[in-house]
């Protein structure tokens, strides 16, 4: 059984947890897209962890987890992530790293950082990680895979890559002699040698594991809004955290996966530039900031404050349906309860008229949220794990989401912790 868990909307949703949750049962965790660029939260015995590199399944020692082709493989993070493992206790993982994976190198974050400074006002809103310019390589044909470190031959590419990144930098930064083809020598030949004992050729890897009858998870980051050709470009990230990537990725037919969850949370958030409609400022923002999960609102990457809105039916109806959702995740619901009444966006009025379908990118600056207005329940409920035992305030909001998205709610996260959480089965 291949199950994919994705994000539903802009990412932030809370995705780290549900992935640990499912990783619970999982054989296989893959990371099928995505760098260092944004952040997994787990909490759990160990403590509090952020993961940006490695797959969320760590953490379970009957898993073992893979970075698959299609990530953007930052070697420092991944090795860096594995110390931090180390030092705080836990024990070590099985770890395989895609042999088809290509390398983000240093350059690459130098770079998004002088682009984004070029940009000024009218930049993307980067984590500054270096994806967009790997994936820019990468589609130029650019980039170094990780199986070409071991073949012996690469002084020629090596030499042309130093010598084009040093016209890009000089002509676009007035920055010189960037990179050397000495150095980058060095470099990858570290990472070659320290790389060599996680390779796996993925693709023949997950397809045994799927013959074998396998549990496999994919995990995908970010979310649905944040894909590069159905999200709200150019605000978008510069791969495909949809389901079907997952496939792409991992290298196995589409068919296979047979269960996608989309993560939503109780209302919306975000990191980044772009349009977000009806977004909160002053006071009702910063309380909600502030109330929300283990630390606060704070981009798990930059440490950026989210910009919080209520949630938004549009646009995680939308989300859902390009995810391929059959079910949904709904994250923080605990977060509202000292609300009195709760804001739902369920529509969006653009030049006068109402619409609930998600529009193209230019026209969500001219689009104005929609609410309607349901009663808060004023109780804590973090310590409830039976879906029965909600307020009825709580439960009515679940099931009016359900209805305005079209998806069923199947896991409810009320608490930052692994245990915090109401299952399906509870609720027939």
């Amino acid at each position: 059984m291949v199950t994919a868990i994705t994000g539903g909307s802009f990412g932030d949703e809370g995705k780290g947890k549900m992935t640990d949750l499912l990783a619970a049962q999982a054989d296989i965790v893959v990371r099928f897209q995505g760098g260092a660029n944004a952040g997994h939260t787990i909490i759990n015995d160990y403590g509090k962890f952020v993961l940006h590199m490695l797959p969320s399944g760590v953490f379970h020692g009957h898993t073992e987890n893979i970075i698959a082709s299609g990530a953007a493989f930052d070697a420092e993070e991944f090795f860096g992530e594995l110390e931090m493992l180390k030092k705080r206790g836990v024990s070590k993982p099985a770890v395989r790293v895609s042999s088809r994976a290509q390398l983000l190198l240093p350059v690459h974050k130098e770079q998004d950082i002088l682009e984004e400074r070029r940009l000024g006002k009218s930049g993307f809103g980067s984590t500054l990680s270096g994806i967009a310019p790997f994936y820019s390589d990468k589609y130029a044909k650019r980039n170094f895979q990780i199986s070409e470190l071991y073949s012996g031959g690469l002084s020629d590419k090596i030499k042309r890559f130093c010598e084009d990144k040093n016209i890009f930098f000089k002509a676009f930064y007035g920055v010189e002699n960037v990179l050397s083809a000495s150095a980058l020598t060095e470099y990858l030949t570290e990472i070659r040698d320290r790389l060599k004992p996680y390779l796996v050729d993925c693709t023949y890897y997950v397809n045994s594991a799927v013959k074998a009858g396998k549990n496999i998870l994919l995990e995908g980051q970010l979310g649905a809004l944040r894909d590069v050709d159905n999200g709200i470009y150019p605000f978008v990230t510069s791969s495909s955290p949809l389901a079907g990537f997952g496939s792409v990725s991992a290298g196995i037919p589409p068919y296979e996966i047979g269960r996608t969850v989309a993560v939503i949370k109780a209302y919306s958030t975000c990191v980044g530039a772009g349009a977000f409609v009806g977004e909160l400022f002053g006071s009702e923002a910063d309380e909600l900031r502030r109330r929300g999960g283990d630390s606060g609102e704070y981009g798990a990457k930059t440490g950026r404050p989210r910009r919080i809105a209520w949630f938004d039916c549009v646009a995680a109806k939308y989300g859902c349906m390009l995810q391929g959702a059959a079910e949904a995740a709904l994250t923080m619901l605990d977060v509202l309860s000292f609300l009195d009444r709760i804001p739902v966006c369920v529509g969006y009025r653009i030049n006068g008229a109402i619409t609930d379908k998600f529009p193209e990118t230019y026209m969500l600056d001219k689009a104005e949220p929609v609410y309607e207005y349901l009663d808060g329940w004023k109780s804590d409920i973090s310590g409830i794990r039976d879906y029965d035992r909600l307020p009825e305030a709580a439960k009515k909001y679940v099931r009016f989401i359900e209805d305005r998205i079209g998806v069923p709610i199947t896991m409810i996260s009320n608490g930052p912790r692994r245990e915090q959480i109401i299952l399906a089965d509870m609720r027939k």
